[in-house]
């Protein structure tokens, strides 16, 4: 391992505490790059911009929590670069590594003892009058919501080129397995398996009983038109970034060619995450 890239949540102690200790454990044996605010409160000189995580690097460390990573994640821009994920935040679904656990997975990762698994990302664009006006890939979602005060927004959606339905709802969640733990699964969407590769659809709110969930394959394209007028709608990525759409807007939506590469623990799988996390399967 050459270079180490180390990104800590914001404002967070613990976390600048941790990256201390990588630089005091591995500063002779890689070079340590940490994002700039923890390095200065640090008073480290090899500060990193997040916009550049992952160049050069052979391992990211991210101390924080899921929103942290996701925030990493769109910013390796297709670099596939191992994360290590330490939890330090609230679920921890995407930094799966406890604190305690974390040092003697550092030292794996060091000797390439470790496993990785492979998430898919989302490719979302909006098309406003034949012209592209946004552009990103996303490891979550993509979400098309209403603002607060505004009425049922209608969606027209397509898949492949052919009419799916449209949505009458408070809005449309495109989801990858890796988001299928998030805000779908809060709107009644499925949990898939990670390692998946598939696309789900959650209506938030539908109008209709009969507007439900539904799985589409990898390969898909979706295309889904914002039909409502005069209403305040977004479009929200990963739950971090946000753009105000307009009536006629195309939002496409198909899988990335960029993937993301997370260390997995070495002490507990998927299901117990399930289990511990969500008390999933609890009576």
């Amino acid at each position: 391992m050459n270079t180490v890239h180390v990104i800590c949540k914001r404002q967070k102690e613990d976390a600048t505490s941790l990256a201390a200790r990588i630089i005091e454990l591995y500063g002779d044996k890689a070079e340590v790059f940490v994002d700039e605010e923890s390095a200065r409160l640090l008073n480290y000189t090899k500060q990193l911009e997040i916009e550049h995580v992952g160049e050069g690097a052979n391992l990211i460390v991210v101390l924080g929590g899921d929103g942290t990573l996701l925030s990493v994640a769109r910013n390796l821009k297709g670099r596939d670069v191992p994360i290590l994920g330490v939890n330090l935040g609230g679920l921890g679904f995407l930094t799966e590594i406890s604190p305690e656990e974390f040092p003697e997975m550092l030292e794996k990762v060091t000797r390439g003892d470790y496993d990785i698994t492979k998430r898919m990302m989302l490719d979302v664009t909006v098309k406003r009058d034949t012209n592209k006006v946004f552009d990103f890939a996303v490891l979550n979602d993509a979400v098309i919501t209403k603002d607060a005060l505004a009425r049922i927004i209608d969606i027209e959606t397509y898949a492949n080129g052919e009419y799916l339905t449209t949505f009458k709802s408070d809005g449309l969640i495109f989801s990858t397995p890796t988001g299928s733990t998030g805000y779908s699964l809060a709107a009644g969407g499925p949990i898939l398996y990670p390692s998946m590769k598939n696309i789900i659809v959650t209506p938030i709110c539908p109008h209709m009983l009969t507007n439900r969930p539904i799985i589409l394959p990898e390969k898909v394209s979706i295309k889904a038109i914002l039909k409502s007028r005069d209403e305040k709608v977004v479009l929200t990525l990963d739950g971090q970034i946000g753009f105000p759409l307009e009536f006629g807007d195309e939002i496409m939506i198909r899988e990335s060619s960029h993937v993301v590469s997370l260390v997995k623990s070495s002490s507990k799988g998927y299901f117990e995450i399930l289990r511990t996390k969500l008390k999933w399967g609890e009576r």
